[in-house]
């Protein structure tokens, strides 16, 4: 796993942490006001889905094979597309500025209205930004396991997420180059015959002859045969 990889993966999980902690939090106090008369249906909701995104992020932040992390993000992506969905339609366009004063049941009593238009837009916005960010690390996430298998990682998918290298960086542990390191051991060049070439300092290629040109391990002058085809 590159740096760069670790470091904007981590950013993206710790922003849905604390986005589904936010939505967790405003739910329970919905659940605290509401539950169990008034409006069972979004406050349960308001509570599976952050819940259920954090716990899945604490096991897949250990563990992750890029086919494991589509799926879990395309979840994702389904289920708070669906949160948006569903407070949009409980708040719609409402302005909470024009419900100042006005009051909204409770389960005993009531509460301010526009307290609780606030809170539902909060929850509304929130929603959004966590489908809109689960989107670009889906798209993200295709793009990187096609880059590594154009490098020539065919099993990119059931190999551990932390494999994948950003984008131009070669996959692999902490690979953090475009291109890998190659080695070029010493070894011995043949030249075919029939090229008129010279080796060294105007040694003729006899007829019938390849040159040997082995460069030497001290850095000094290579050295030169002619062996017979």
């Amino acid at each position: 796993m590159t740096v760069r990889f670790v470091n904007y993966r981590l950013a993206f999980y710790i922003s849905v942490f604390l986005l589904s902690g936010a939505v967790l939090g405003l739910g329970a106090h919905f659940a605290a006001i509401f539950l169990p008369r008034l409006h069972q249906g979004f406050t349960i909701f308001a509570l599976v889905i952050p819940s259920l995104t954090i716990f899945i992020f604490l096991l897949t932040l250990q563990w992750s094979q890029p086919r494991v992390e589509a799926i879990v993000l395309f979840v994702l992506w389904t289920i708070w597309l669906a949160m948006g969905a569903w407070s949009t339609d409980v708040i719609g366009t409402v302005q909470c500025d024009a419900l100042a004063g006005q009051r909204t049941a409770t389960k005993n009593g009531d509460m301010s209205a526009q307290s609780y238009c606030y809170e539902m837009k909060v929850i509304q916005a929130f929603s959004w930004m966590i489908f809109v960010l689960c989107s670009f690390a889906f798209i993200i996430l295709m793009q990187l396991v096609t880059q590594a298998q154009r490098f020539g990682r065919y099993m990119i998918w059931y190999e551990p997420i932390q494999n994948l290298g950003w984008f131009g960086e070669w996959p692999g542990l902490y690979n953090t180059t475009t291109q890998p390191m190659v080695q070029y051991p010493q070894h011995q060049y043949a030249v075919p015959y029939g090229y008129p070439l010279q080796a060294g300092s105007g040694i003729p290629q006899q007829p019938g002859h390849s040159i040997i040109v082995q460069p030497s391990a001290n850095g000094g002058p290579a050295t030169v045969t002619q062996i017979p085809i």
